[in-house]
């Protein structure tokens, strides 16, 4: 039995008032990278790569992250999405992007996140998030909604929960919380075979999926992985991580 599994790893330095983060995702479907520089607490440079992705199209859309320049750095995550329109916006990108912004902002020099979300049975998995090695959260999700525990009882994952998160939870929480649902969710790809696909469907959900361009978006075909260990996760990204640490070795 299959499990949709994702890795998130952030590192972060800040010398005086100038600063730079590095974040890698990396799960069955998807491989990113981010970086972005800040001078007095504003975002001032910005790139992504994408090293594996389901459509063509994918790739382009890590120059979308420019419009995010200028924006003040803040340690809610989410607040990405209210600098840029995100059906714009490579989804995956964009919240490794505010990830690693939240990371800078809130000085915090190394974070990992680890998800893991069973193949359902009858609809139902549970999906599990460890932060920096610690289980943080465990979810009892039937269909899309979250059974257990409270205060996630019959929270929907597609009804209002990132306004619900904001709103209910600690912000560190809010933010690992906002992270399961994403992979909760998307972890219902590992039910379809998506090389069947000629092009991405015009949803208008993300750049992708945007009607302009959806059916130039041709199929990455083999880019789904079955990632057999999360010890795999990420693995090609250290040297590239460890580097910034490297580059502000003494800093302070």
């Amino acid at each position: 039995m299959s499990t949709f599994r994702r890795r998130v790893d952030i590192a972060s330095a800040q010398h005086h008032t100038t600063g730079e983060v590095r974040a890698a995702l990396e799960d069955d479907f998807h491989h990113f990278r981010v970086w972005a520089r800040h001078e007095h607490g504003v975002l001032s440079a910005i790139d992504g790569e994408a090293l594996r992705y389901p459509y063509s199209a994918c790739r382009q859309a890590t120059d979308q992250l420019q419009q995010l320049l200028g924006m003040p750095l803040d340690t809610i995550a989410h607040s990405v999405t209210r600098q840029v329109d995100a059906q714009h916006q490579c989804t995956h990108l964009l919240d490794l992007a505010g990830l690693a912004i939240a990371c800078a902002a809130k000085r915090t020099t190394g974070r990992r996140y680890d998800i893991e979300v069973p193949q359902r049975v009858d609809g139902h998995t549970r999906a599990t998030l460890r932060r920096d090695g610690r289980e943080l959260l465990v979810w009892e999700v039937q269909g899309s909604v979250i059974l257990a525990p409270a205060p996630f009882s019959c929270i929907d994952l597609r009804a209002g929960m990132a306004r619900w998160a904001l709103h209910n939870l600690p912000p560190e929480e809010a933010e690992a919380a906002l992270l399961l649902r994403r992979c909760t969710l998307i972890s219902l790809g590992r039910m379809r075979n998506l090389d069947a696909q000629a092009h991405a469907a015009s949803t208008g959900l993300c750049y992708s999926q945007q009607p302009a361009r959806a059916a130039l978006a041709s199929r990455m075909i083999g880019s789904t992985w079955d990632i057999g260990s999360q010890s795999t996760l990420c693995t090609d990204d250290q040297l590239w991580l460890s580097q910034l640490n490297t580059n502000y070795a003494g800093s302070t």
